[in-house]
């Protein structure tokens, strides 16, 4: 497949910006009860109206009111007051590893574009998106902790990732309620989720609602540093699966690695991990530790028994993340063999483990990295 890169300046320049005078409400965003209250006073809709035009959104991708079965009169007032906008997008593509740079009303700010990659794997495609413009917690091995944090995502922007890849790979319509490319969703990408919960939250619920999308429960994944009073409510008002950055084994080291550790320490994590567990209760989900691979920083095999010890009292699979270098990080990956060394420390241990292959370094997929490089261009 061939790349395709362009700058940032032409990029803004490019996206579609939608009209902002009338301002007109996003139907993105929307929950269906939502939905059902907006479109109530509509002089030409009728009680049936709001899920039907739910259904034509997120079953068969319509981005207009030319819908069938809905009347002119309806159509003309919907398109006066509505729209269902996605965002503004420009795409790069190398070797079916897809990232998108995605754009937010980018004419007023041109900051307001997040990343979203498509990760292609042997039995599904997992999509990773974004909550945040920029981040706040400023890890030091991940490219986005170099942004600043603009702002949080509102819900539309966050399940329009969603749609944009959906589109883009033809998943729309759904044929037999099954998704022919996107099959997971991580939310791994630029930003804490769990530092956006009001718009995250909201979303997953967009995304998983049964008369439309109808997204599984466990095939959605909520990454979080640590924001240990939101965890458990991943189990008890969401139901989806939680994903852990840990990429340290003692407090000291993490401290230095992922900073809200200091707020929220390993030990008050992995308390937190537990209730969700309990939570969950017997739909026996596993709690991914995502663990990226730092040469002789975190790398011992010293540091996989420990890690062991941690986690051993949790339904845990660890997933160790070979390093995606970046300018100036001052890191290095551990070189495979080793990698290899320490996961068969885990799994002997007991504790499930799998080793990520990295992916997209051609077109800088390290979370922010390619946004970073279009912004140094335009500059």
């Amino acid at each position: 497949m061939q790349r395709t890169i362009r700058s940032y300046s032409s990029l803004v320049r490019n996206f579609k910006v939608p009209s902002t005078s009338p301002k007109k409400t996003n139907l993105i965003g929307l929950t269906l009860e939502e939905l059902q209250q907006e479109l109530a006073g509509l002089e030409h809709s009728k009680k049936f109206t709001p899920l039907q035009i739910w259904q034509f959104m997120y079953k068969k991708g319509y981005t207009d009111f030319d819908m069938p079965n809905l009347s002119k009169d309806l159509r003309a007032e919907l398109g006066r007051k509505y729209e269902i906008n996605y965002g503004e997008l420009d795409k790069v593509a190398l070797d079916n590893t897809r990232k998108f740079l995605i754009g937010f009303n980018t004419k007023q700010d041109p900051k307001a574009i997040v990343e979203t990659v498509i990760i292609p794997e042997q039995k599904r495609s997992t999509l990773c998106v974004s909550s945040q413009i920029g981040c706040s917690l400023k890890c030091t091995f991940c490219h986005t902790g170099t942004q600043k944090l603009e702002r949080s995502l509102t819900s539309a922007e966050i399940v329009g990732q969603y749609m944009i890849a959906a589109k883009s790979s033809g998943d729309f319509p759904f044929q037999d309620e099954k998704r022919k490319t996107v099959s997971n969703m991580v939310f791994m990408g630029q930003g804490e989720p769990l530092y956006n919960w009001k718009h995250v939250s909201k979303a997953v619920k967009i995304l998983t609602d049964v008369q439309g999308l109808n997204w599984s429960k466990p095939k959605i994944t909520i990454s979080t540093s640590g924001v240990v009073p939101l965890i458990p409510k991943i189990a008890t008002e969401l139901g989806v699966s939680l994903a852990i950055s840990l990429h340290a084994t003692n407090n000291t080291l993490r401290d230095m690695l992922v900073p809200l550790n200091k707020t929220f320490p390993l030990e008050m994590v992995l308390e937190a991990c537990k209730s969700y567990a309990h939570h969950m209760g017997n739909r026996g989900r596993r709690i991914t530790f995502e663990y990226v691979m730092l040469d002789h920083v975190n790398d011992s095999l010293s540091d996989a028994r420990l890690m062991v010890k941690l986690l051993k009292q949790l339904p845990a699979h660890v997933n160790l993340i070979p390093f995606n270098p970046w300018p100036g990080s001052g890191y290095e990956s551990t070189k495979m063999d080793h990698i290899e060394r320490f996961a068969q420390v885990v799994v002997q241990g007991g504790i499930h483990c799998t080793i990520r292959r990295p992916r997209g370094q051609d077109i800088m997929a390290a979370c922010g990295q390619l946004k970073s490089s279009e912004m140094n261009k335009a500059r």
